[in-house]
């Protein structure tokens, strides 16, 4: 008897990737059109279009005329949208952001007449423990996934949520290729034995791939494919369908972890410090319009429509290829510019408020020096309180010098620091600063066989200025935490700044922060992945480096980061990367992964050559008081 393949056409859409959005957004014009030319003459019984609406937005901003038909089709049940805005990573975003995009992407989706959501992340490197709960929290309660996943069965129950593991990934673009029908069928026997291999009576299977249009004639293929293969049966469906056919299966198997296992699919961890000042002003955009939002509901949310607008171009750079840096130069420098747009909001509606409701904030701009602030910097410009005012515009003699102020009140010093013979103490523990050699690209370090590393000098210290022949290094004492800040003219190619915190025991389990909680993760201090490195095709080696948003810690030790978002255990130390450079977006001949993982795209940019700038607080705390240092380090206005 043949089992039943439970098949559903789409597209995983990139806005942005290894073309530009303009670009991607034309081919998507041709892809969209021609399904709902599919749908209209029922040529397909349906469409599952990625799990987010933000395609579908973009598709109608230039094919406004679509709506209704659009809408009909929704309704219908015919083509599937939503729950997300777009399709985010999962490891570098705030709690806060990820759920509005959920509230964002459900309110359009509805909007349109959709009714059924699945938490979809077919392409996210990876997936947090934490995800399942807040689709549970949005009335979700249906996942699918696939990198990380291991040796997990199709249906399985993720903290809590029912849950496919699509076997074989999202790539299912055969029907596409130049083929006869029985190469295709052979092709698919072979992909089939393995999803059923991990499935029962039922499997499922994606037709689709990232950017690609559904075949004109794809009924009639599968027909004859049908005609050839002797164990399978295809029909073309939706997930929704086999949600409800396999729902007594999800009990069997329980995972209540992360999914972070590379040993059957690449989940290209590298992408976490690719692009080290993407991810910066990530964290300093979400910090910034998180406390806008905040500030302005409690005087009355009359920028509600603004803070909306900020939060939609946030989650447009939070769209995986855009967060992880793998993208190509002309692509990231977009993001940065969305990144300017939104401080500017946010800087404008906290300092507006500020001006009508007489506060102060963290961080101000003043002609007048203010006790407890200290000077950031210097400009010739005008007074705020004019710039702000509608009734009246600046002229040549409002110009003056206006200083950027920071709340710095002074703080004894409980924490022990001190550079001594060339090295550096703060307590018990010892930091260096340390380099290696990265013939990787966007998506992997590239690990190099027996490379020992560099160890930066220490040559003196002077007026809270550590000189090294690496960088200098600006230090603060401040109460219980020692902050950092670095800043240098990189001009050093495929290299991974690192700095070193060596602890008093062997590493074997941290604390990190996981979409604003704490998680633990257990470590072989002893593995090193230089001695593992892939001989043969098809792997990516495995690596003791997690990612993390502001924090990471271990035996006490904690590390509060700006924007610093991958961390590495070794023996008896902790390691946070400052910078890594690359220059290509897939190395065919990266080290640590055997396989290209995307096109060999040269990306100079990736390479962040000259300034750059890292900073990060340290103390001594336990994990579950992360949160007062954090408050610290990005102090809430309100």
């Amino acid at each position: 008897m043949k089992k039943t393949v439970i098949a559903y056409l789409h597209t995983h859409w990139d806005r942005e990737w290894y073309r530009e959005f303009e670009v991607f957004r034309l081919r998507l014009l041709r892809v969209f059109d021609n399904v709902l030319d599919l749908l209209e003459n029922n040529k397909i019984p349906s469409f599952y279009f990625d799990g987010q609406v933000g395609a579908l937005l973009d598709y109608l901003e230039i094919r406004p005329e679509k709506e209704q038909q659009i809408r009909k089709f929704v309704e219908e049940k015919k083509l599937f949208i939503g729950p997300f805005y777009t399709l985010i990573d999962e490891f570098l975003t705030d709690r806060t952001v990820f759920e509005k995009n959920l509230e964002i992407g459900l309110k359009i989706s509805k909007d349109f007449g959709c009714t059924d959501f699945i938490g979809y992340f077919a392409d996210t490197f990876g997936h947090s423990k934490n995800i399942p709960q807040i689709l549970k929290n949005f009335g979700i309660d249906k996942c699918v996934v696939w990198r990380g996943c291991g040796d997990i069965p199709s249906e399985f129950t993720f903290n809590g949520i029912n849950t496919v593991n699509l076997i074989r990934g999202y790539f299912m673009d055969i029907f596409s290729t130049p083929m006869t029908i029985e190469q295709k069928a052979e092709w698919l026997k072979g992909n089939l034995d393995k999803i059923a291999a991990k499935s029962k009576d039922y499997l499922l299977l994606p037709i689709g791939a990232d950017h690609l249009g559904v075949e004109p004639e794809i009924t009639e293929q599968i027909n004859k494919v049908n005609s050839l293969l002797e164990d399978y049966e295809i029909t073309l469906s939706n997930p929704f369908e086999y949600f409800e056919l396999v729902k007594d299966n999800f009990k069997n198997f329980e995972w209540n972890d992360e999914l972070r296992d590379n040993s059957l699919t690449f989940i290209l961890q590298g992408s976490f410090s690719a692009r080290m000042k993407l991810k910066q002003y990530n964290v300093k955009c979400t910090y910034l319009l998180e406390q806008a939002d905040k500030l302005q509901k409690k005087y009355g949310s009359q920028y509600n429509a603004i803070i909306e607008y900020a939060y939609k171009l946030l989650l447009k750079n939070q769209a995986h290829d855009g967060i992880y840096g793998c993208s190509t130069d002309l692509v990231h420098r977009e993001n940065i510019t969305r990144y300017e747009k939104i401080i500017q909001i946010a800087n404008t509606i906290i300092e507006e408020l500020r001006l009508k409701y007489n506060f102060k904030t963290p961080v101000m701009d003043s002609k007048e020096l203010i006790p407890e602030y200290k000077v950031v910097s210097k400009h010739f410009g005008v007074e705020n309180s004019l710039l702000y005012d509608t009734q009246k515009i600046p002229v040549t003699e409002d110009f003056t010098d206006i200083y950027t102020l920071k709340y710095a009140p002074a703080l004894k010093p409980e924490i022990n620091f001190e550079v001594k013979n060339g090295k550096i103490r703060i307590g018990q523990v010892e930091m260096e600063f340390v380099r290696f050699q990265d013939d990787g690209d966007t998506y992997n370090f590239g690990a190099v066989e027996n490379d020992k590393g560099e160890k930066a000098e220490i040559y003196s210290f002077k007026n809270n200025i550590i000189k090294t022949n690496f960088f200098d290094v600006q230090v603060e004492v401040q109460g219980k935490l020692v902050n950092f800040k670095i800043e240098w003219d990189n001009k050093l190619k495929n290299k991974l700044w690192q700095v070193k915190f060596n602890l008093k025991s062997p590493v074997t389990e941290t604390f990190s922060e996981d979409l604003n909680t704490i998680i633990r993760r257990e470590f072989d201090s002893e593995y090193d992945m230089r001695k593992h490195l892939p001989k043969t095709r098809g792997i990516e080696v495995k690596t003791n480096f997690a990612p993390m948003q502001r924090y990471v810690g271990a035996q006490g030790f904690g590390v509060i980061t700006k924007g610093l978002t991958e961390y590495e255990v070794k023996e008896k130390s902790l390691l946070i990367t400052l910078l890594r450079s690359t220059g290509v977006i897939s190395n065919p001949k990266n080290p640590s992964r055997s396989t290209p993982a995307g096109p060999p795209i040269e990306v100079p940019e990736a390479q962040q050559l000259g300034y750059n700038c890292a900073e990060f607080s340290v103390g001594f705390f336990a994990p579950e008081d992360y949160q007062k240092y954090i408050d610290m380090v990005f102090p809430p206005i309100i």
